[in-house]
């Protein structure tokens, strides 16, 4: 990476680098493209360039959503990116690193609209001579009135949905960010425990029927009954609203790590949450989901005692590297903890 980023690497080097073939991780393969598409040879820039533009969108996805990625990585998403990866949009808007000068550029662009076309205009039909003018409305006759002006358009739902996630990652209040007119139903703010088997069919259908906005206020304040139907949003802002709120309890959190019914953003987000990871139950739950992605789930192997490793080394329903990853680290254990005799040297 340094190499490259002095420009001393040497010319094979840097041809793989922008060809993406370089033995890295994801997240350093995409900062080398990035600093090779700002290089001064042209065909190496555009092989950088091209080689970003069709590059796996769960990658750039994960990269773009994390706040540590560099502003260089996050400015180049922002300037080439978007035709090809329209998905990054949101991502970007929300990640709070994002430097202010770009979010303008990220917005989504108004839609013109249509030009419309008046027909022409007919010939009128002859009008006689001398056609007195029509008589002053009399008191019984109503004045036409003019009609109203039209309202401001209201900002698009999606809009104001990353909007208000943009907000919460830099660290405003709940209060101060959802508007005070949207209103969840009684069914949203009971107690858990107060829930009845009525109150809760009718949850699923109002959630049903909420926009995405109502949906982000009742992920952010409402029970835990509404947050576990929430977070199987198709809607990955919905998801991401859940988790973000402050009444997740570890249980809670433990549950959503190990729910085979939840999207790899989902899982994705819990990996990166710093405080749902310190709990161990978490993580556990976390690497033992075979939905969870590998590179989620690899650097945390280190960090499970031995008895969950064995259980991990017998679990056939995780992706088969992690099984043997596991393996191997248990034999590695087995070898550090055996009495050496000395021998023959």
């Amino acid at each position: 990476m340094d190499l490259i980023r002095s420009g001393k690497a040497p010319e094979v080097i840097r041809r793989k680098g922008a060809e993406g073939n370089l033995p890295l991780p994801a997240e350093e393969k995409i900062e080398i493209l990035t600093l090779l598409a700002a290089a001064p040879e042209a065909d190496l820039r555009a092989k950088a360039l091209e080689t970003l533009q069709g590059w796996d969108s769960a990658d750039l996805r994960r990269v773009m959503a994390n706040p540590k990625t560099a502003h260089d990585v996050l400015r180049l998403a922002a300037e080439h990116l978007l035709a090809e990866h329209e998905e990054l949009r949101e991502i970007l808007l929300w990640n709070p690193s994002l430097p202010g000068e770009f979010r303008d550029l990220v917005k989504p662009k108004p839609t013109a609209q249509p030009a419309v076309v008046k027909p022409a205009a007919e010939p009128s039909p002859p009008q006689p001579e001398h056609v007195p003018p029509p008589p002053p409305p009399t008191a019984t006759q109503e004045i036409p009135r003019k009609p109203e002006p039209a309202p401001a358009p209201e900002p698009a739902e999606e809009e104001v949905a990353v909007e208000i996630l943009a907000k919460l990652a830099a660290g405003e209040k709940v209060e101060e960010v959802t508007d005070a007119h949207v209103e969840a139903p009684p069914e949203v703010t009971k107690r858990d425990d107060e829930l009845t088997p009525k109150d809760r069919e009718t949850l699923i259908e109002k959630i049903g029927r909420m926009t995405v906005v109502e949906k982000i206020k009742a992920a952010l304040t409402g029970n835990m009954e509404t947050r576990s139907l929430l977070v199987r949003d198709s809607n990955k802002i919905i998801s991401r609203a859940v988790l973000q709120s402050p009444k997740i309890s570890d249980m809670e959190a433990e549950g959503y790590a190990a729910a085979k019914n939840v999207s790899e953003e989902v899982l994705r987000l819990i990996a990166m949450n710093r405080k749902f990871v310190k709990t161990y139950a978490v993580m556990r739950a976390l690497i033992n989901n075979p939905r969870a992605p590998i590179d989620v789930t690899m650097p945390l192997l280190g960090r499970i005692n031995e008895r969950d490793l064995k259980g991990l080394a017998l679990n056939r329903n995780v992706p088969e590297v992690i099984r043997s990853m596991a393996i191997k680290m248990m034999k590695q254990k087995e070898e550090s903890t055996k009495v050496k005799l000395p021998g023959r040297h």
